[in-house]
C-alpha cells in the first residue's frame, strides 16, 4: 500500500509506518526513472529544420540529466500532512525535483513549489494549515527513519528535530551538498524573494549564506523559467577552486544550466603582478571619470569636410558642418554607436546634397556612401576605433595624457603611481594585471554596451573592489542580484566597509540587506573561539551564534616541534569520521606537505579542489570552504603574511564542522590569548 494512503491500524506502528514510507520511495524512484526514459525517447524530429532539431535536441539533453536520480541523496526529505476540510492535497511529499506517475499523480513535490513553502514555514504558532509534518532520516539513498511534528494542536514551541541536526552534523567529504533539507525559516525567506528584488545577504561563518544564494537561484530558476531561460543565470565565486566545491549543488537540485565562474573568468584571467597600492588606485570607482576622459580624448576636432565623388558628380560636406555633428555626439552615446552615427551622418547630408540636385538616393545609397573611402577615411581620423587595450596603454605610458584625463580626480602622487615605469612598445606586448582587467571591462562597456544576465548570484561580495562590482553590475543591470558575503572575512586591501557601499557600486541602491547570525555548521566553542578576533576586523558587527555547543570541538596547543605535533593531528583526524583540512600559511605549504609526506594526501590548488580526504590547504584558498575535521598551523604567520592577515585568520578558524586543532611554535596573536 503506498505511503501516502497508510490504513489507520498501521499510523501508530513505527516499523510498518517505515516500510510503508520506504515503499513509497520505491515507488517514486521507478516513476522518476520512468519519467527520464520517457525523456530520452523523445525524438527532435519533430522540429521542421536542422537549426531548431539541434535546439530540441539540446533542450531534450537537458531535461534528461536534470531527471538524472541521485543514488547517494533522498529522492524526497519531508512529507506534509494538510488539516481536515483543506483543499489541497491530504498528503504531499517534499523532495529535491517534482515526479509523478503514469497518471500524472504527484508522487514527490518539488521543494520549490508553492504547497512546499509550508514545510520550511509552518510552526505551532502559524501551522498553514499544516496538521504534521514528517522529516525523514537517510543513510546514502535509503530511508533509516522518520520523525513527527504535531502542528495543529498549538502551545510550545517544537523541540529541537534530531534528524535535522544529524544532517547538518553528517561528515562530509568531496563537494559541498545542498541543503535543501535543511533550510530553516530566515533562509527560506531569502531564498522565496522575488526576482525583481536584489537581496544582500551578511552571513556570518556557518549560516549557510553560500547555500542560500546557490538555492535561491534554483528556486529563481523554477519559478521564472521560460524568462530566465532567455536572460540566463550566472554564479561568481573567489576561486575556480572554490567553484569546484559548490559545482555538486545545482545539478542534485535538477539545475544543470547555470554558468558558473570568477571575476577573473569575466574579465580576462590576467596575471600580471602588480603593487598593491596601485590596484587599489585601479579598483576605487575615482578612475570611472578618469578612463571616461581618456576614451573621449581620442575624438578630436575636424579640420577637414568630406568630399564623395560618383560619376562625373562630386557632393561636398563642409569642415564646419562636420565639426557640428561631431560636437553634437561627442559624449551623447557610447563611443562605438557614436562611429556609426557618425558615418551615417556624414552620409546623410551627401544624399541632401544629392536630392538638391534632383537625384531620388535611397537607403542602400546612404548605406554606401556610409562605407564611403572618403567618410571611412574621415570617420577614422577624427573618431578612430579603439580597444580598451589602446585606451589603458596610452593612459599609463604617457603622463601628459594621464594628467589631462585625470583633472582632479586623482592627485599627482596617485597618477605617479599608475605610470608605467617601462611603457612596453604596443598595447599588444603589455602586461596586464587583474586590476587591469575590471578597467578595460568598463572602458568596453563605454564602446559598446555589455549585454546584460536575468540574475547574479554573486559570492564573497565583500573582497570585490568597486571597479570589479561595477563589472558584475552591468551584468545584471535590467536583472537583480543575490550578493553574499561577510564583511569580517574581507581579505583584500579594497574590501568593503558596508554593504550599502557594494549595492551602490553594483547598481542596486535600493537592495535589501539581510543578516544571517546564527551558525548550524561551525560549533559553538570554534565560533567564539574565532569571534575574539571580530573587534579588530570588523568591530561593527553583531556576534555571531551557534545553535550547536560543540563541548570538546576546540583544541589549541603550543607546538615546538611543528612537523611532528601536524603529523599527529593529522593521525588523530583520520581516525576519526570526515573530511580533514590542514589550514596552513601560503609560504608553508611545501614544507607540511613534506612532513606529512607519509599520509596520503593532496595539496588544494587555486584551479581545483582535489576529491581527496586529508588536504593541505594554503590560508589564501579557504574562504568558502568547509572540513569536518580542521588544522590550523602557525596562526601568527597567517596574520603576519598580509595586510589584512587578523580578517584572514578569521576565516581560517570557522571552516571547521567537528573540530578545531590550532598548532602554534610562536606567540598566538593576542586577541586570541
Amino acid at each position: 500500500m503506498p505511503a501516502h494512503q497508510l490504513a489507520p491500524d498501521i499510523t501508530d506502528d513505527p516499523t510498518r509506518i517505515l516500510a510503508a514510507e520506504r515503499e513509497h520511495l520505491a515507488v517514486s524512484r521507478a516513476a522518476l526513472r520512468a519519467m527520464r526514459e520517457h525523456a530520452r525517447s523523445l525524438s527532435s524530429d519533430a522540429a521542421g529544420d536542422w537549426v531548431s532539431q539541434q535546439i530540441l535536441q539540446a533542450l531534450l539533453d537537458q531535461r534528461v540529466e536534470a531527471l538524472a536520480d541521485h543514488s547517494g541523496t533522498p529522492l524526497f526529505f519531508g512529507r506534509l500532512d494538510r488539516q481536515e476540510g483543506d483543499d489541497l492535497p491530504g498528503t504531499v511529499y517534499v523532495g529535491r525535483r517534482h515526479v509523478h506517475d503514469d497518471s500524472s499523480r504527484p508522487l514527490v513535490i518539488d521543494w520549490r513549489a508553492p504547497v512546499s513553502r509550508a514545510f520550511y514555514q509552518a510552526s505551532p504558532s502559524d501551522p498553514m494549515r499544516v496538521a504534521l509534518r514528517r522529516r525523514f532520516g537517510y543513510r546514502g539513498g535509503d530511508l533509516t527513519a522518520y520523525e513527527d511534528e504535531r502542528l495543529d494542536q498549538g502551545g510550545a514551541a517544537l523541540a529541537q528535530s534530531r534528524i535535522l541536526t544529524e544532517e547538518i552534523e553528517r561528515p562530509r567529504s568531496g563537494p559541498m551538498r545542498d541543503i535543501v533539507a535543511t533550510i530553516q525559516p530566515d533562509q527560506d525567506e531569502i531564498v522565496r524573494s522575488d526576482l525583481g528584488r536584489t537581496v544582500c545577504v551578511q552571513g556570518a561563518p556557518g549560516t549557510g549564506k553560500t547555500a542560500v544564494g546557490l538555492h535561491r537561484a534554483a528556486y529563481l530558476l523554477f519559478t521564472h523559467r521560460e524568462r530566465l531561460a532567455r536572460s540566463g543565470v550566472m554564479i561568481v565565486g573567489p576561486n575556480r577552486a572554490f567553484l569546484s566545491y559548490i559545482s555538486s549543488v545545482l545539478p542534485a537540485l535538477g539545475e544543470v544550466k547555470v554558468d558558473q565562474t570568477t571575476a577573473a573568468g569575466i574579465l580576462g584571467d590576467h596575471s600580471a603582478p602588480e603593487d598593491p597600492a596601485v590596484s587599489t588606485i585601479k579598483g576605487d570607482a575615482r578612475i570611472v571619470p578618469v578612463l571616461r576622459r581618456a576614451l573621449w580624448m581620442h575624438v578630436v576636432k575636424p579640420t577637414e569636410g568630406v568630399l564623395f565623388t560618383k560619376g562625373i558628380n562630386r557632393y561636398r560636406v563642409a569642415d564646419h558642418e562636420v565639426r557640428e555633428i561631431v560636437a553634437a555626439l561627442r559624449g551623447t552615446t557610447r563611443y562605438g554607436p557614436g562611429r556609426a552615427t557618425l558615418a551615417q551622418r556624414l552620409a546623410h547630408l551627401v544624399l541632401v546634397r544629392m536630392e538638391q540636385r534632383g537625384e531620388s538616393p535611397d537607403d542602400r545609397v546612404q548605406d554606401a556612401v556610409a562605407r564611403s573611402k572618403p567618410v571611412r577615411q574621415l570617420v577614422d581620423q577624427v573618431w578612430p576605433k579603439l580597444t580598451p587595450q589602446q585606451v589603458l596603454h596610452r593612459l599609463f605610458g604617457d603622463p601628459d595624457f594621464l594628467a589631462a584625463a585625470a583633472k582632479d580626480d586623482l592627485t599627482a602622487e596617485e597618477r605617479a603611481l599608475l605610470l608605467w615605469a617601462k611603457p612596453p612598445k604596443s598595447f599588444r606586448s603589455a602586461k596586464w594585471s587583474a586590476a587591469d582587467g575590471a578597467l578595460m571591462d568598463e572602458l568596453a562597456d563605454m564602446i559598446e554596451r555589455t549585454v546584460p544576465l536575468g540574475h547574479l548570484v554573486v559570492d564573497e561580495a565583500q573582497d570585490l573592489s568597486a571597479m570589479q562590482l561595477r563589472a558584475l553590475g552591468r551584468r545584471c543591470r535590467t536583472g537583480s542580484a543575490t550578493v553574499l558575503g561577510d564583511l569580517a572575512q574581507g581579505t583584500t586591501p579594497w574590501s568593503a566597509r558596508s554593504w550599502t557601499e557594494v549595492l551602490t557600486h553594483l547598481g542596486f541602491e535600493d537592495g535589501a540587506v539581510t543578516e544571517l547570525t546564527l551558525g548550524f555548521r561551525v560549533p559553538r566553542e570554534v565560533l567564539d573561539y574565532a569571534a575574539r578576533l571580530l573587534p579588530s576586523v570588523a568591530p561593527d558587527l553583531a556576534a555571531p551564534r551557534s545553535l550547536r555547543p560543540g563541548a570538546g570541538s576546540l583544541s589549541v596547543r603550543p607546538a615546538p616541534d611543528l612537523a611532528a605535533s601536524l603529523a599527529r593531528a593529522a593521525e588523530e583526524a583520520l581516525a576519526r569520521e570526515g573530511s580533514i583540512g590542514v589550514i596552513v600559511p601560503d609560504a608553508s605549504v611545501g614544507a607540511v606537505s613534506e612532513a606529512l609526506a607519509h599520509l596520503e594526501h593532496r595539496v588544494l590548488s587555486p584551479d581545483t579542489v582535489e576529491d581527496h580526504r586529508l588536504l593541505v590547504i594554503p590560508a589564501s584558498l579557504a574562504k568558502g570552504l568547509e572540513y569536518d575535521h580542521v588544522i590550523v598551523a602557525e596562526p601568527a604567520d597567517i596574520v603576519d603574511a598580509e595586510p589584512r592577515g587578523l580578517a584572514r585568520l578569521y576565516v581560517v578558524l570557522t571552516r571547521a564542522v567537528t573540530s578545531l586543532t590550532v598548532l602554534h611554535s610562536k606567540p598566538l596573536p593576542a586577541q586570541l590569548g
